[in-house]
């Protein structure tokens, strides 16, 4: 029996009942910040689910976590809560349960048009890291930089790589970006050129939201870093490569990177990702002890990045990816974050790095698409090599339930092997999307 809300929702989007993805958002621009859940083209304001007593539940009956202007104390709460939470929400959202369906004003208090809301960051980020965790990413830009034969550092293979990004500039989707200025390569024996970016690229990503934290100086271990996790956003993760280039040796990214970066405002649980999970790539040479999991997976999200030129409307596909090409797990990314002791704390943010597939159609920056500037894209009349101002970026991502007669795939699972998996949720059939809606934003001039 598949779950129905008495809510309508649309078979292509990307919020059904078996979503329930969290956010914050303002009613008016005056009004407080509140948590919500979406639910088709409806945000449900759980500080008034919280008011009618509805969370009765051990863990939290007596909490004020949805009376907060960010997610972070109920991000602290844990598993436990997170789960209870679930449960309650899809039972109160359920086509048979009375009580918010049939209570006409507490259903006028409690749902919200998506059309009518502000989206605003959903969590208070405190640290924010990123990864290197895409083998096909870290390979084309070796093969760029050093050529095939030094295309991947040793290394890499032994650890995943990441840096400490810049927490004060993450933005919520539908910001703009202001190009940034900065130093690039000098031509000759001229001095370094300084000006707004000429390569200026978007990273197609994925980040981790951390839920409890651990102690200063007690690493997670891997095969509990989930329960560290409470879901995942889109990230664009923007870059200025002439700033990087000219800057990332000795220690890495600095200004290429902390002038922006950008989140979808939806938080897809990994409650409600699981039935998505898939084996990992397999990792040789086998990882060391403390990144060895019991099991190592990753998540069937299709990823897509168009680009809206400027001065056009329409949006163009420029690839398609999927997270499901991650090397390095998102669990062995939180915990080799910690293995030196280092604490994570509710809100915390682990950026994948770009997620590029095998193929050119799937890389997932446009340094790999244009090959550093030599291969145009053509958009619908013009080309880009990098980023133009005024160009706006829009990245979605989803996983796709399908029906075939009365069976869903996704119960199948357990039973057919993963290849015959793939080849049945090509075919037709109604289902549900299990999505993260838009992250997009627009690139300004540079400031004077």
């Amino acid at each position: 029996m598949v779950l129905k809300s008495f809510i309508e929702v649309h078979p292509d989007s990307h919020f059904p009942i078996q979503n329930l993805p969290y956010g914050v958002f303002k009613r008016q621009p005056d009004s407080e910040p509140r948590p919500g859940v979406a639910i088709g083209d409806y945000v449900l304001d759980l500080s008034v689910v919280a008011s009618a007593g509805l969370f009765d539940g051990p863990f939290l009956r007596n909490s004020h976590c949805f009376n907060q202007p960010n997610l972070n104390n109920f991000l602290e709460l844990g598993r436990p809560a997170w789960k209870e939470a679930r449960t309650t929400l899809q039972k109160l959202l359920s086509a048979a349960e009375p009580i918010l369906r049939d209570n006409a004003i507490l259903r006028e208090k409690a749902l919200v048009p998506t059309s009518e809301v502000q989206m605003l960051l959903p969590i208070a980020i405190g640290d924010y890291s990123d990864f290197f965790a895409s083998k096909h990413h870290a390979y084309n830009c070796g093969v760029m930089f050093r050529g095939p034969d030094n295309a991947i550092n040793p290394n890499w293979f032994h650890i995943p790589i990441a840096y400490h990004g810049r927490a004060s500039s993450i933005v919520i989707s539908g910001t703009d970006i202001i190009r940034p200025s900065g130093q690039g390569h000098p031509a000759g024996n001229s001095l370094p050129y300084f000006g707004p970016s000429r390569k200026l690229d978007f990273e197609l990503e994925m980040a981790t939201v951390v839920g409890p934290g651990n102690e200063l100086g007690k690493p997670v271990d891997v095969n509990e870093a989930a329960n560290h996790i409470f879901g995942l956003v889109l990230m664009n993760d923007w870059s200025a490569r002439d700033i990087q280039a000219w800057e990332y040796v000795p220690l890495g990214p600095f200004l290429g990177k902390s002038f922006g970066t950008t989140l979808s405002p939806w938080i897809v649980t990994l409650d409600a990702l699981e039935q998505f999970a898939l084996d990992a790539p397999q990792q040789n040479p086998s990882p060391l002890p403390y990144l060895a999991e019991k099991k190592s997976k990753n998540y069937d999200i299709a990823l897509q990045a168009s680009i809206v030129p400027a001065g056009q409307k329409d949006a163009h596909v420029v690839t398609r990816s999927n997270l499901r090409h991650l090397y390095w797990t998102i669990t062995q990314q939180l915990a080799h974050q910690t293995i030196n002791g280092c604490n994570l704390r509710p809100g915390d943010l682990l950026g994948t790095g770009t997620i590029s597939g095998p193929e050119p159609d799937s890389y997932g920056c446009l340094l790999e698409l244009s090959w550093n500037g030599q291969k145009p894209l053509s958009l619908g009349g013009t080309t880009r090599t990098f980023l133009e101002d005024g160009d706006e970026v829009i990245f979605t991502g989803y996983c796709k339930v399908k029906f075939l007669g009365i069976f869903s795939f996704s119960l199948l699972c357990d039973f057919i092997p993963l290849p015959t998996i793939d080849c049945l949720t090509r075919l037709q059939g109604d289902g549900y999307n299990v999505g993260f809606g838009t992250c997009s934003g627009k690139i300004l001039p540079s400031l004077p």
